[in-house]
């Protein structure tokens, strides 16, 4: 008589390990290609687009706030025997809740109507629905797979995605967590990838 346990207590099967094969590529199993356009977008290039969202949205809050360091020095109760802020410190403290609102509105709004950031759009990527082009990838004949990007890679990310990615964007830790295609939990939870454009 087998052990119940022994299927959990034995550990995972090599085949069932979640791990691509030798010959599989992140996105193969979404039916996105190995590289060009089309083809899931590495960490690096996501990291540096949202350093570029994030400069972009400071330049902006800063426009809208328009913070004058020495009235809020000024401001600043400073402790007996304390310095007081520098005019650095004293701007980057009245712009750090404006530039995450900024930073929050910028990437839905941006997703929802054009499919990407300014920082996705500078590095040459695009959100994309992995739902519409795993179903078109399924659908299509032998004749369309030598496209210059995939079916359904134009298709609009639409308001709830975009809001529910940035959500958890804010806390980051999502978007470490990656599975073996490469794409992270807020990307898995919204049904959507970040491809190369060009």
């Amino acid at each position: 008589m087998a052990r119940i346990t022994g299927s959990w207590l034995s550990g995972p099967n090599a085949a069932d390990s979640g791990d691509p094969l030798p010959d599989e590529y992140p996105g193969k199993l979404l039916g996105l290609p190995k590289s060009g356009v089309g083809s899931l977008a590495p960490m690096s290039r996501r990291i540096v687009a949202m350093f570029v969202d994030w400069i972009i949205a400071t330049g902006i809050a800063a426009l809208i706030v328009r913070p004058d360091p020495a009235r809020i020095i000024a401001r600043t109760h400073v402790a007996a025997g304390q310095q007081p802020p520098t005019n650095f410190e004293a701007v980057t403290s009245a712009l750090s809740t404006p530039t995450f609102l900024v930073w929050f509105v910028l990437g839905v709004a941006t997703v929802t109507l054009f499919g990407f950031t300014p920082g996705q759009y500078f590095l040459r990527m695009r959100v994309v629905r992995v739902d519409v082009i795993e179903a078109m990838a399924e659908g299509r004949s032998g004749s369309a797979a030598g496209q210059a990007k995939p079916p359904g890679f134009d298709a609009a990310v639409g308001f709830v995605r975009a809001l529910v990615r940035q959500v958890l964007l804010i806390f980051v830790v999502p978007a470490l967590f990656a599975d073996s295609d490469g794409r992270g939990m807020h990307d898995r939870a919204t049904g959507t990838g970040l491809a190369r454009t060009r």
